[in-house]
């Protein structure tokens, strides 16, 4: 940033290394393949070992699982990196600070020994399987069903269903899936259930789906058809317990959004100023006219604001104190912004703020998901009016 930024009050002298660690990472060795990933569709299944190598997996973990040790401050520097490197969305904040958390909080021991550690290196990808065609932010209303059996092959919940909008669905290979167990309605027969897929898997088929941005994030259609999973990976004492289990993470997969949205608007102000001092128009640069200064002068006090009110958030989460409603003010507030900038800059690129090989034409159509993932905007303030 080469904006005046207030100092962020969480953040400690290690987060400060990792923060120009991963930026120097990003630019040097992922921005220059990022043109590739969006043409894909998807980031390549190495580029997972390389974050690991270089600690940008799973950097909240404990030591003793495989990970960093770190906390959520860890994981909060590593995503904004990756959403200033603007590099189409790589799909780690899902990975690291949403799906590795489910496993830490509610997996058994051997769970998580099994499967941490390999998240952390990248030889497994984490996804989480939540939305349905019909189901988005109405999680009471899932319908993929797993039925328990118990035959020759052991003991197994055999999942069918459909599951839409799953990042890193084309990579992962450990996916919690959220799906019914029981036949008692609405929240309580939801159980969360984890799949590891491996080359002889049958029963799930994928489908990638195509975007508006984050075009470098592979986004998919999960179809199980009888796929079988044994009963011990189950997360969770017993079944029924999904709705909880849910509602206590939700919180920070808001925050990591706010994280990107955050990031990105202060990426887009960075690009934008620069651009306003070396563009002629008239024979002068447009950072001359008084409309383009008042409209960046307007623009950074709200990325301020934007820092701030996040900083708050994650010193808040940091210590136990962030509830789910303050979490979907924080989410709904700073995605908001960052449509709203991203696209008051694009406007000052003019022409060229249309072209896709304009950095801001990829930031803008990225921004635009942050106010409908995780919960829509309009969830999210219902969320909120609970509790006033």
């Amino acid at each position: 940033m080469s904006l005046p930024l207030f100092p962020s009050n969480w953040m400690t002298e290690e987060h400060h290394l990792l923060q120009d660690s991963a930026a120097r990472f990003f630019s040097e060795r992922w921005v220059p393949r990022a043109a590739a990933w969006r043409a894909a569709g998807l980031m390549e299944r190495d580029t997972w070992h390389e974050a690991g190598a270089q600690g940008l997996l799973c950097a909240a973990m404990p030591e003793a699982f495989g990970g960093s040790g770190g906390d959520f401050g860890h994981e909060a520097v590593i995503v904004m990196a990756a959403a200033r490197a603007n590099l189409g969305g790589f799909g780690g904040s899902v990975h690291s600070a949403i799906v590795a958390p489910y496993l830490l909080r509610h997996g058994t021991d051997e769970q998580k020994a099994r499967w941490l550690p390999a998240m952390a290196t990248g030889n497994r990808v984490g996804a989480i399987a939540m939305t349905e065609p019909g189901t988005g932010s109405d999680l009471q209303a899932i319908r993929t069903r797993a039925r328990r059996v118990t035959d020759e092959k052991g003991d197994h919940y055999v999942i069918n269903g459909q599951k839409t909008f799953i990042t890193n669905g084309q990579n992962a290979d450990l996916i919690v899936i959220v799906c019914r167990t029981g036949d008692a309605p609405g929240a309580k027969g939801l159980s969360l259930v984890v799949a590891e897929i491996d080359a002889g898997t049958t029963g799930l088929t994928r489908r990638r789906l195509d975007k508006i941005g984050l075009h470098a994030q592979d986004t998919s259609e999960l179809f199980f058809d009888e796929l079988r999973v044994p009963a011990a990976n189950l997360l969770g004492s017993s079944e029924g317990l999904a709705f909880g289990q849910l509602m206590g993470e939700l919180p920070q997969e808001r925050l990591v959004i706010a994280c990107q949205a955050v990031a990105m608007t202060e990426r887009a102000l960075d690009d934008t100023v620069a651009y306003a001092k070396q563009r002629e128009a008239f024979g002068q640069p447009i950072w001359n006219f008084q409309n383009t200064r008042f409209v960046l002068a307007q623009a950074q006090s709200d990325v301020l604001a934007a820092r701030a009110l996040l900083d708050a958030a994650i010193s808040a989460h940091l210590k136990g104190e962030l509830d789910a409603a303050r979490a979907a003010l924080v989410k709904a507030w700073c995605s908001d912004l960052a449509s709203r900038l991203t696209d008051a800059c694009l406007q000052l690129f003019g022409g060229y703020g249309y072209m896709l090989e304009t950095p801001i034409a990829e930031l803008w159509a990225d921004a635009r998901v942050t106010r409908i993932y995780g919960g829509t905007n309009e969830i999210m303030k219902e969320l909120a009016s609970r509790s006033m």
